[in-house]
């Protein structure tokens, strides 16, 4: 990909952190050269039954920042997850930062916004978050540049982020074994997702690819990392040359096959306000609605 504006070469830091209540993957990318970092889709806890929230995964993140003395610069959300609800206030207001998604944000709020009857008090500019990257864009991390690639399928406004030698593709692939994301959400569709897929794999062969998620298939262990050179191989939906119209065809026969996120209401609400949970009501209690036959 020779006209990838970040230099390749670089090797960041990247430390894992897997959630086994959503099966996500949170990261702390940091710049070799320097202290600073940055935070990949971070995980706020929630017992969805109690309708209690916590912060265990979040302050395991915050303690490693801290023992190691490094500086949170940015807090990445690859796309709004309707899987697992997001932290980056919560370590925002810890460690600082800047909160960053891609631009399309603004689709997802204007759908879901009307999905939850939000009215007219809930913004749909994407002014909850401190960045929105349009395709192209790119920030620092230290000395080190994030290239933001636009990379829409599952939904409109998901993003690969490309830093040094490591991208990180959000819900764009899963592990080779794994395959890829579903495409029936709103705004999503199998032919974009197979594009985006593509300029991934343009990325050079060696490049470290990270996922959002993993569900170790055939009860392999929990593994999170693989290359551009082995999803190009053995991505069992695009890997080995299949064709546009081949992979389609698998995503959609799968997707109707798939139920819905259990954690898809709440996280929509809290996540399309970059992790903020709704406002409290006149007596100081928060709520979450049910929408009934919406989704």
């Amino acid at each position: 990909m020779s006209d990838c504006p970040v230099d390749l070469s670089i090797k960041p830091d990247v430390k894992a952190f897997f959630d086994p209540a959503t099966n996500t993957i949170s990261y702390v990318v940091k710049d070799p050269e320097s202290s600073s970092c940055a935070v990949v889709d971070s995980v706020m806890d929630i017992d969805y039954a109690a309708g209690r929230i916590t912060f265990e995964h979040a302050d395991e993140i915050i303690a490693d920042i801290t023992s190691r003395g490094l500086k949170l610069e940015w807090l990445i959300e690859t796309h709004v997850h309707a899987d697992h609800l997001s932290a980056a206030p919560y370590i925002q207001g810890k460690l600082g930062g800047q909160i960053a998604i891609g631009s399309n944000i603004t689709i997802v709020q204007e759908t879901f916004g009307k999905v939850f009857n939000e009215g007219t008090e809930f913004q749909r500019d994407g002014s909850q978050f401190d960045r929105l990257l349009k395709d192209g864009d790119t920030y620092k991390i230290g000395g080190m540049a994030g290239f933001a690639m636009h990379t829409p399928g599952h939904t409109p406004a998901c993003m690969t982020h490309v830093i040094g030698d490591a991208a990180f593709v959000g819900d764009t692939l899963f592990m080779p074994d794994g395959g890829s994301a579903r495409a029936d959400f709103p705004g999503g569709d199998a032919a974009t997702l197979y594009d985006s897929i593509q300029k991934v794999l343009a990325l050079p062969d060696e490049t470290r690819l990270f996922m959002c998620h993993d569900y170790a298939p055939n009860d392999r262990e929990i593994r999170w990392e693989t290359t551009v050179a082995e999803e190009k191989a053995h991505n069992i939906h695009v890997g080995g040359g299949k064709t546009k119209d081949e992979f389609v065809a698998v995503r959609e026969a799968r997707d109707k096959q798939l139920g819905m996120p259990r954690l898809i209401l709440p996280s929509l609400q809290v996540n399309m306000r970059a992790g903020k949970l709704p406002p409290k009501d006149k007596d100081g209690r928060t709520f979450l609605k049910v929408p009934v036959n919406s989704l």
